[in-house]
C-alpha cells in the first residue's frame, strides 16, 4: 500500500468545479471498481481477490480525495480522516471496514449555508438503494434558504437537520435512496449520539412531480392553479420538501410518546412503524396550515406536497412485504375517502379542497389520541389498539388472525418477549391488501416510478409521463 499522508494535496485544477475535476472521475472509477470485489459487510477476500487488485483502487480513492479537499477547506478535518480511516482499512487486509474516525469529523451541520458543498466517501448502506456497505462517493451541496433557515431559528428547532442536492454519485445512489444518514455508515461501534441526518430534497421534489404529474393526469384530478405551478418548478418544491422533512424529522422526538419513536431496536407489527411515520407528516400538516393561516405564502406547498405523495406515490410503491409507508399512504386516502373530503365517482377523483385540510387534521388528532392514551397501555394492548384504528379504515386481508380479534391472537403466553414474537409472527406479509382504487392506480403507475430510479433535480425533465 502506498503511504500517503492523509492531508497531502496531490497537484491538480483546484479551480474546477468538483463534479467536472479530473480527480472526482478518477474516484468514482476506482469506487466502481471496488464495488464487486466487496463483500456484504464491506470487506474484501484477499483469498478470492489478489491484493495486487485492491491496494491500487484504494490508492486511487486517496489520492483522488487529496486532490479534491482543497475545494473543500470546511471539510479539511473529515477528508483527512478519511484518507486515514482508508489506509487502516488497508492495513488490517480489508477486513470489515471501520469508518467511526472520519464519521465522528464529519458535521455537515454546523455548517448549514445554502450551496456550501460536500464530497461525501463513506463505506455504506444506502437506504431503499443498495443494502450492503459498499464505498460510496457523493457531490452533494446544502440547501437552507433563508426562509426555512429562519423557520428552524424561531419555530421548529433542529439543529442537527439539513436538505441536501446531488451533484454527482456512485451507483448506491443511482436507486431510490434519498437520504444520507450516519447509522449507514460501516463503524466499530456507533456513536454515542447521532448530531446530524440530511435528505436529499432534489430527489424528493423530482419524484414527487414526476409522480404526481402522471396522477393528476391518470386520475382526472382537477387542482388550484397554485399547486399546478408547483409542480412546474423544481426549486420551488425541492425548498418545500425541505421544509416537510424539517417538521418530520423533528417530531420524531415531540409529542406524547409511549415508546421510543423511532424503534430503533424494537421488534414491532409493521403498522406501528406505518403509524409512527404518517403521524410525523400529519404533524408537518398541521403546523403548516398554521403557518398559512398566519400569512406564510409557502405554508399551502407543503400541504399538497403531503398531500399528493402520501396519497399518490407512497401506496404503490415498493412490495407489498410489511411495506408500512404504502399503509400509511392507504390510511390518509380511505380516511378523506370516509369523511367525503375526496371522491372517486365516475372515473375522476375530486378533492373538496375546502374541507380536505381540516380532515387531515382530524386523523391527525385521532392518531395523537392513539398515542397519549398508549402511555397509559401495556405494549400488548396499544398494538392492538392502533391494529383497531388502522382496521377502522383499511380492511385486513381475509386469512388475517389479527382481524379476528384478541381471542384468536396467542395471549396466554407468559412470556413477554415469547408474546411479542409470536404476536409479530401472526402478521401477515400484506395485512392490508390494496384497495380496488390503488390496485388499478398502481397499473397506471408503475411506469413513472420505476423511471424515477435514480432521479435528480437535474434530469427530471427526462423522466416518462
Amino acid at each position: 500500500m502506498q503511504n500517503l499522508s492523509p492531508t497531502l494535496a496531490v497537484a491538480g485544477d483546484a479551480s474546477a468545479a468538483p463534479a467536472g475535476h479530473p480527480a472526482w472521475q478518477r474516484l468514482k472509477d476506482a469506487v466502481e471498481a471496488l464495488r464487486p470485489l466487496q463483500s456484504k459487510d464491506g470487506s474484501i477476500d484477499l483469498v478470492a481477490v489478489q491484493r495486487e487488485t485492491v491496494d491500487p483502487l484504494v490508492d486511487t480513492v486517496r489520492t483522488a480525495i487529496a486532490e479534491l479537499a482543497p475545494l473543500f477547506p470546511h471539510d479539511a478535518a473529515y477528508l483527512a480522516a478519511v484518507q486515514a480511516d482508508l489506509g487502516k482499512w488497508a492495513d488490517t487486509g480489508y477486513r470489515e471496514p471501520d469508518f467511526l474516525d472520519s464519521l465522528l469529523a464529519f458535521q455537515p451541520a454546523g455548517q448549514r449555508e445554502d450551496g456550501l458543498e460536500h464530497l461525501v466517501v463513506f463505506p455504506m448502506y444506502t437506504q431503499n438503494g443498495n443494502p450492503d456497505r459498499n464505498l460510496e462517493a457523493v457531490l452533494l451541496k446544502v440547501v437552507w434558504p433563508d426562509w426555512v433557515a429562519e423557520l428552524e431559528r424561531t419555530r421548529f428547532d433542529n439543529p442537527g437537520y439539513l436538505g441536501i442536492a446531488f451533484e454527482d454519485f456512485t451507483a448506491g445512489y443511482d436507486t431510490n435512496s434519498a437520504v444520507l444518514f450516519p447509522e449507514t455508515v460501516a463503524v466499530r461501534q456507533a456513536p454515542d449520539r447521532f448530531t446530524w441526518g440530511a435528505i436529499f430534497c432534489d430527489r424528493e421534489a423530482a419524484r414527487f412531480r414526476a409522480v404526481t404529474t402522471s396522477a393528476v393526469t391518470q386520475l382526472g384530478l382537477e387542482i388550484p392553479e397554485d399547486a399546478q405551478s408547483l409542480l412546474e418548478d423544481q426549486e420551488r418544491t425541492q425548498q418545500t420538501f425541505v421544509l416537510w422533512d424539517l417538521i418530520h424529522d423533528r417530531t420524531h422526538s415531540h409529542g406524547d410518546l409511549p415508546f421510543d419513536p423511532f424503534m430503533i431496536k424494537q421488534r414491532s407489527p409493521f403498522w406501528m412503524y406505518g403509524l409512527e411515520e404518517l403521524r410525523c407528516d400529519l404533524n408537518t400538516f398541521k403546523e403548516v396550515v398554521k403557518l398559512e393561516r398566519e400569512g406564510n405564502k409557502r405554508a399551502r406547498d407543503v400541504q399538497y406536497a403531503v398531500l399528493f405523495d402520501r396519497m399518490f406515490r407512497f401506496p404503490v410503491s415498493g412490495d407489498r412485504v410489511r411495506n408500512y409507508d404504502g399503509m400509511g399512504g392507504q390510511l390518509l386516502f380511505a380516511y378523506l375517502h370516509k369523511n367525503d373530503a375526496l371522491r372517486w365517482r365516475d372515473n375522476r377523483l375530486s378533492i373538496d379542497w375546502d374541507r380536505v385540510a381540516d380532515v387531515t387534521n382530524e386523523l391527525c388528532a385521532e392518531i395523537e389520541t392513539l398515542y397519549r392514551e398508549g402511555i397509559d397501555r401495556p405494549k400488548t394492548a396499544h398494538w392492538i389498539a392502533a391494529y383497531q384504528l388502522v382496521s377502522k379504515y383499511l380492511t385486513p386481508h381475509p386469512a388475517s388472525t389479527w382481524a379476528k380479534g384478541t381471542e384468536a391472537l396467542p395471549l396466554d403466553i407468559a412470556d413477554d418477549k415469547a408474546l411479542r414474537k409470536a404476536l409479530c409472527d401472526a402478521v401477515l406479509p400484506d395485512e392490508f391488501p390494496l384497495s380496488m382504487f390503488f390496485e388499478a392506480l398502481s397499473k397506471k403507475l408503475s411506469g413513472v416510478i420505476a423511471s424515477t430510479k435514480g432521479i435528480t433535480g437535474a434530469n427530471v425533465q427526462g423522466v416518462a409521463a
